[in-house]
């Protein structure tokens, strides 16, 4: 579990290395993954530090990583998934001379192959289409076509037969191509306007699909052949047909030349299919070979990567040959660091061996915890309201089980807490399977899974203590009341209800939990209204009061003494002596009063515990009538007031004991002392802070903290609201959804409960497990992180990121 009671203890450690092992050093500690670097070239811009061109070259890597990716992913190619024990490590300077090579290699073969399939495989498509216009205009002719109905057709002037046979005849040409469909029906309109409705066009829509030149996606295409008059118009026509992406192929209208033609056509597109075909087998075989090295060949570039960026916040000594680095390491690591530079300096066969020397520093280090599986989650908790201030007290460690049970009391349940823990323990039991899942919803829900563990195994023990099973409640023990009325009390018709007094018909206590026979009475929920909303209260000032208590730790650990004494006594004392004091009336009501006695200790005679604590601020009474009595016991008035006199005290005290102490510290030492490294907690003042902003700060938290120990108590009483909504809810699905099914006797009613069961199923765990439990889940995580952990956690720090590898490539991965 590590150090969970604060964070570890961070060292500021400088490294010495000789540039030849620079490489080596910084990848067995990136391997590692104990320290973390700070930038000594924070001034100096990223294109003028020394290892610019190494990270160049590692981008330039990385991009033919992402092309070669991007191939595989148009093939469809999956790539192998690398266990983390073949991971590999980052290449020594050779093996990136070889990896560069190869990469460079791969990327060029396979945009050479890429260029000339794109060129292919538009040869092909062109002389597809021009088969088609072929084939397709053969019905635009007739048997005798005329001499000058011809695209390419020109006449000769000196020839006095064409130009009389033009002048009687006309001269008629025409354009032959391909366009889309959905464009043609414009294509038309602008032909006709372009020509004043002298053209004649003709068109035979393409069967199936075409792959588009443009977008690559399959589309509708159309012959289309327009019949014209002079040679102005055809410019024309071609222009518009530019305009329009259509493409245009020659046509002759000669029957014998078409035939000529489509046969060579045929020719040429078997050639190009068999040379596409070798094409991309010989692509599909390049790239089966660099998918069974792209995983490695990634991992190595990113490694590499990384380490050229960490070696750019190192400085060169005067002599320029050693690097000079500065880095956090927790101070149980510190072997571990220099386990990792002697074994870089072996490898690197560096003649001087690298040594790190820790330095003195009055910066505050990061806050690091050591957590495992089980803790992560709980510290993910704490962390996300705000980092510890370092060596903070962590409230994580408390949470790992006032969490769970705040929940419970919420979720009160057996059956809803039995599902929570069936799904965490298959979430736990499967989770070396499902930790390759990236959907981030589960992730949410994988990540928690020993939270919803213990979430559910405290859920079934309050569901004991409030004997409650899906609403229904169970018999182990027996019940402790017995009936003592006669039979023909009970049969009577005019009798709607009878009353059981616990001093008639109670012969025992029942063992564990909730009696049984409370699921029949008719207050049921008046009785379980007044017994959780107690039980809520004491609950939530017990917890203040921990985390009240909590902060003495931390005063004890920054050597903030006279802090025990001007905040944490007054602010324990005030607490306690009003609702400290209420809960122990609560408990003294429960004892003193029951029904075996008579007279001013009769259950009659109990007072409110309300009524008693609004008369013990505002120092009121209330009128008793005989033989009841105001107060619980003798002296409780004298003892009252007593309690709210110190109480108010304690405001004062709260309000300027602090200020008045550092004023007279800073007069008898004539300068503010100077502050330790990395404190923090209970809100400490800075040491050049004038007075008046002491006085206004210290104002501030007095008044929140005297108002908040009211808003908080009452908070908590939203376990009481949120335990009785859910037992309630949980009660109306059964006789309102699953109870339907027992209306009917016969096998009907069989029927009728398979339904009704499904959907009284569906209902209880998408409503009461998972959108009941969630609102359960913010409610407690609102008790944490407001009424408990601001009685003692600044959260004011910053996280531990140290340089690692698998961190690195974790989070290359969600990119």
């Amino acid at each position: 579990m590590g150090d969970m009671f604060r964070s570890e203890q961070m060292a500021l450690c400088q490294l010495f290395i000789q540039p030849e092992a620079a490489y080596a050093s910084i990848a067995e500690l990136g391997e590692s993954g104990c320290v973390q670097f700070r930038d000594l070239n924070e001034d100096v811009s990223a294109f003028q530090r020394k290892y610019v061109n190494e990270v160049r070259r590692c981008d330039d890597m990385e991009r033919r990583l992402r092309y070669m990716e991007s191939e595989m992913k148009k093939d469809e190619l999956t790539l192998p998934e690398l266990r983390p024990e073949d991971e590999p490590s980052a290449p020594n300077p050779r093996e990136i001379v070889d990896l560069e090579a190869q990469l460079e290699k791969t990327d060029n073969e396979l945009r050479e192959m890429s260029a000339n399939g794109a060129s292919l495989n538009a040869n092909f498509r062109h002389m597809q289409e021009l088969k088609n216009v072929l084939e397709n205009t053969e019905g635009f002719f007739s048997d005798h076509e005329v001499i000058n109905l011809d695209s390419n057709r020109k006449v000769d002037p000196n020839d006095p037969a064409q130009v009389q046979g033009g002048a009687q005849r006309g001269e008629l040409a025409f354009v032959a191509g391909v366009i889309k469909l959905e464009r043609f029906f414009s294509f038309e309109r602008m032909l006709w306007r372009i020509s004043r409705g002298n053209i004649f066009l003709r068109r035979a829509d393409i069967d199936g699909l075409v792959e588009d030149e443009e977008t690559g996606r399959p589309v509708l295409k159309t012959v289309f052949v327009a019949f014209f008059q002079g040679e102005q118009l055809k410019q024309r026509i071609k222009k518009v047909c530019t305009g329009y992406h259509a493409s245009v192929y020659p046509c002759p209208s000669s029957h014998a030349e078409r035939t000529e033609m489509i046969k060579d056509v045929n020719v040429r597109l078997e050639d190009l299919k068999l040379v596409l075909s070798q094409s991309a087998d010989h692509r599909s075989r390049v790239l089966n070979s660099a998918s069974k090295h792209m995983p490695r060949w990634s991992i190595m570039v990113r490694k590499m990567k990384a380490i050229y960026h960490i070696l750019n916040y190192f400085n060169p000594d005067v002599t320029g040959k050693c690097l000079i680095g500065e880095g956090w390491v927790p101070t149980n690591d510190i072997q571990t660091v220099q386990n990792a530079l002697a074994r870089a300096s072996k490898i690197s066969e560096s003649s001087i061996p690298a040594f790190m020397n820790v330095i003195e520093t009055n910066e505050q280090p990061p806050t690091y915890t050591r957590t495992n599986k089980f803790t992560s989650g709980f510290q993910n908790l704490v962390d996300s309201y705000g980092m510890a201030s370092y060596r903070e007290v962590n409230p994580a460690l408390y949470a790992c089980i006032t969490f769970p049970f705040l929940f419970a009391v919420m979720f009160g349940d057996l059956g809803h807490g039995l599902i929570l823990l069936l799904f965490a323990a298959w979430l736990i039991i499967k989770e070396k399977q499902l930790a390759s899942i990236k959907e981030e919803i589960f992730n949410i829900f994988f990540g928690g899974r020993y939270i919803i563990f213990l979430m559910g195994i405290f859920s079934i023990y309050t569901g004991f203590i409030y004997n409650d099973v899906f609403s229904k409640s169970m018999n182990i023990f027996g019940s402790g009341w017995h009936m003592n009325y006669t039979r023909a009390v009970i049969e009577d018709p005019t009798l709607k209800s009878i009353t059981l007094r616990p001093n008639d018909t109670v012969y025992k206590t029942y063992p564990f939990g909730m009696d049984p026979i409370w699921q029949l009475a008719d207050n049921k929920i008046i009785f379980l209204n007044t017994f959780k909303m107690k039980l809520s209260i004491i609950v939530g000032v017990l917890h203040m009061i921990f985390g009240v208590c909590m902060s003495v730790v931390n005063f004890v650990y920054y050597r903030k003494y006279a802090s025990i004494f001007l905040e944490f006594l007054p602010q324990v004392l005030f607490l306690m002596l009003l609702f400290g004091y209420m809960v122990f009336m609560m408990f003294f009501k429960w004892v003193v009063y029951n029904d075996t006695v008579e007279g001013p200790l009769s259950p009659a005679c109990a007072p409110s515990i309300l009524i008693l604590f609004i008369n013990m601020i505002l120092q009121g009474s209330q009128d008793t009538p005989e033989p009841c009595e105001e107060f619980m016991f003798d002296g409780q008035k004298t003892l009252q007031q007593i309690f709210v006199i110190v109480a108010v005290i304690c405001i004062p005290w709260m309000l300027l004991g602090k200020p008045l102490y550092i004023m007279i510290q800073r007069k008898i030492s004539g300068a503010p002392p100077p502050k330790p490294a990395g404190e923090g907690g209970g809100g400490g003042h800075g040491d050049d802070e004038p007075m008046s902003e002491i006085f206004i700060h210290q104002a501030i938290h007095t008044i929140e903290y005297v108002l908040s120990t009211v808003s908080h108590t009452a908070s908590y009483l939203r376990l009481w609201a949120l335990s009785l909504a859910h037992a309630q809810l949980s009660e109306v699905l059964w006789n309102m959804v699953f109870s339907m099914g027992f209306n009917s006797d016969n096998y009907i009613g069989s029927i009728m409960i398979y339904i009704f069961f499904g959907a009284w199923a569906g209902l209880t765990v998408g409503i009461l497990v998972l959108i009941e439990g969630l609102s359960a889940f913010l409610h407690t995580l609102r008790l944490h992180w407001v009424e408990f952990m601001s009685k003692f956690y600044e959260g004011a720090g910053y996280a531990f990121e140290p340089f690692a590898f698998k961190t690195i490539l974790d989070v290359s991965e969600d990119d």
